[in-house]
């Protein structure tokens, strides 16, 4: 088959692959994207059902388009989030071709460029755009057996309190996702067990101004990556309007909380002693933020209400004083284990050059150390604010730029008559 010839290929349709689809436009390059499933498919497949965006209409979004009919202050719900990538993908008349896989990538022997096989036939590019993110394949320790009783999935298989068996739940990861998936269930009426460890957790609001609005002005999220920073879990909420994480209150209401998940052995589970610890480290990255909000405040006169009930830190409840070490789940009567234990890359497709040992990007911003690759919609890719929504926007314009700039040389030709005149 006749490969189709193309300047640079985007593999990719959501949030990462459009925003380079733009930039792409912009300067002049042209390109396909191409989506295995449908645009944006994650928002809509494999999320729980209640699951909204972090951050408040207004912030998370692409700079040239607002969400529709939607509150600015809202926080907005996963289908509607997808919606507007569709609608947006129109917008811009991105060349998106939806239900191709990309099977395969590798760089051409001996001429410019790379060959791609695809469901739909061959491609060739001068550029290669890995646009799939980093969350790619869902991370479960191979800890429990499967014969323990308990029905084990992760977070991402997670859609609702009703798809679950009878019982208890313990959810592993107190990150975004664990902490509201752990809260919806109890809010369902389910016993629930959080095991909690390292994390950040920052105040929804504090002052009348969102948290993503306070780490815009303290320049928090154009932060960039520090060796063992890339990973920090983030608790907060959007869920009802957006709230403060507050496990001591989660804890209040009769969630059970433990430390880090550490080993399974005769049928218990056991906890590392680093439950208050980690408490502990949230309200302390809690309390510095308010410190520096403070700080602004003054520094720059602005007239925002002061908030001193935002300080109050709640008494340790029983389980972080006196934390379980050990739980024996048939005891307890653990039916359900969640593992909102994050993601693995997955570029087996990428036949080139620019991995380490553990199958992740080598690269600079984006830019790889195999020329003419890049990646797009990596978390910390650039900056603190990269895999999220606005931030992975700024960073493809920096991979188009790159693109264009690479071009140039590539197509610059010496004059004939300067080399007759030079001879």
């Amino acid at each position: 088959m006749t490969a189709k010839k193309i300047e640079a290929l985007v593999v990719g349709g959501g949030q990462a692959g459009l925003a380079m689809s733009e930039h792409l436009s912009r300067c002049g390059v042209s390109h396909l994207v191409l989506e295995r499933h449908r645009i944006a498919e994650r928002w809509r497949s494999e999320r729980w059902d209640s699951l909204v965006a972090n951050g408040p209409a207004w912030h998370d979004r692409f700079p040239n388009m607002e969400f529709p009919d939607c509150d600015p202050d809202a926080f907005v719900a996963k289908d509607d989030v997808a919606d507007y990538f569709v609608a947006y993908a129109d917008q811009i008349s991105a060349p998106i071709r939806c239900g191709v896989e990309v099977t395969e990538v590798k760089r051409n022997a001996g001429r410019r460029g790379f060959h791609a096989e695809t469901s739909d036939g061959p491609i060739e590019a001068d550029y290669v755009i890995a646009a799939t993110g980093a969350f790619q394949h869902p991370v479960m320790p191979d800890m429990v057996p499967a014969d323990a009783g308990a029905t084990q999935m992760h977070s991402a298989a997670y859609r609702n309190p009703g798809q679950l068996a009878e019982g208890a739940v313990l959810v592993v990861g107190a990150g975004s996702s664990g902490a509201q998936i752990a809260a919806e269930l109890l809010e369902a009426g389910k016993q629930v067990y959080l095991s909690v460890g390292p994390h950040d957790r920052p105040p929804r609001s504090y002052r009348g101004r969102d948290f993503v609005w306070w780490l815009g002005v303290l320049n928090k999220w154009d932060a960039e990556t520090t060796p063992g920073v890339e990973h920090t879990t983030i608790a907060v909420s959007g869920v009802d309007g957006g709230h403060t994480v507050d496990f001591r209150r989660l804890a209040a209401k009769g969630m059970t909380l433990l430390g880090r998940t550490e080993a399974f052995e005769n049928g218990a589970l056991r906890f590392a002693p680093d439950l208050k610890a980690n408490i502990d480290g949230g309200d302390a990255n809690y309390l510095s933020l308010l410190d520096e909000a403070d700080a602004f405040i003054e520094r720059n006169g602005l007239d925002l209400p002061e908030e001193p009930e935002a300080r109050r830190i709640d008494p340790d409840p029983a389980c972080v004083a006196d934390p379980i070490l050990e739980l024996n789940l048939k005891d307890v009567g653990i039916t359900t284990i969640i593992w909102a234990t994050g993601f693995s890359v997955d570029y087996d497709w990428l036949q080139v050059d620019t991995f380490d040992d553990q199958g992740r990007p080598i690269h600079k911003r984006g830019v790889s150390q195999e020329p003419g690759v890049y990646f797009l919609g990596l978390p910390w890719q650039t900056r603190r604010g990269s895999s999220f929504i606005w931030g992975v926007w700024y960073d493809a314009g920096y991979v188009a730029d790159h693109i264009a700039k690479q071009r140039g040389y590539m197509t610059y030709t010496r004059d004939p008559q300067r080399e007759t005149e030079d001879a």
